[in-house]
């Protein structure tokens, strides 16, 4: 999914898969150290969780959004019309590949020095859902809630500094990469024949641009 991502545009952590004995292995660089001279430096880092003033529980879920962690980006990062438009991706690119895992926890900013900036992504992960009509993310992503639903993704897009024309662009055209490349990218990691079977019900599901009524 790391591999996808950065294949849709996306800012992601720097990975790759290498074989210990018997096992396949996913290393993944730390985004939040920078080696000197004297060893690593740690970066300051708040997770979305801390951004949102909220907490992890059920009745703390009516505060997870993407929408107001746009707002609490444009406040508060020092690119907020790089990193805005950046989380906008990130929202879709979850609708389009079925992660319901998208919790607050899984996006946060870092700062090395004294600015602030949306993170690399991460833990990027395809949901085997049942329903083929309607998914949820785990943020609200739109005036529909939680629907991974391309409409509701558009709803809001002002927040995300973007023009219509620009947020519909993004999503039309990560629709195209994910349909068409999620299964190459997959092969070419080393996912199995099985597993990618397991998995292909995860993207651009049929109800990502299902009709939707006023």
């Amino acid at each position: 999914m790391l591999a996808l991502a950065r294949e849709c545009g996306l800012q992601v952590a720097e990975s790759k898969t290498t074989t210990i004995g018997d096992g396949d292995v996913l290393l993944v660089k730390r985004f939040d150290r920078r080696k000197t001279e004297n060893g690593y430096r740690r970066a300051r880092m708040l997770s979305a969780l801390t951004l949102l003033r909220t907490g992890d529980t059920h009745q703390d879920r009516g505060k997870w959004s993407y929408i107001l962690l746009a707002e609490e980006l444009r406040r508060i990062s020092a690119r907020p019309k790089h990193d805005t438009p950046e989380l906008f991706r990130r929202m879709c690119f979850n609708a389009l590949i079925s992660n319901s895992d998208d919790h607050p926890r899984n996006h946060a900013v870092i700062a090395m020095e004294t600015d602030w900036r949306l993170s690399p992504a991460y833990d990027l992960t395809p949901t085997m859902q049942i329903s083929i009509e309607h998914r949820d993310l785990a943020l609200v992503c739109g005036d529909m809630g939680r629907y991974a639903h391309a409409d509701n993704l558009l709803s809001q897009s002002v927040r995300f500094l973007l023009k219509p024309a620009e947020a519909r662009k993004i999503i039309d055209d990560m629709e195209q990469t994910v349909k068409s490349r999620w299964d190459e990218i997959a092969r070419r990691e080393g996912v199995t024949d099985g597993d990618r079977e397991k998995i292909s019900s995860a993207f651009a599901y049929p109800g990502f641009r299902l009709a939707t009524t006023e």
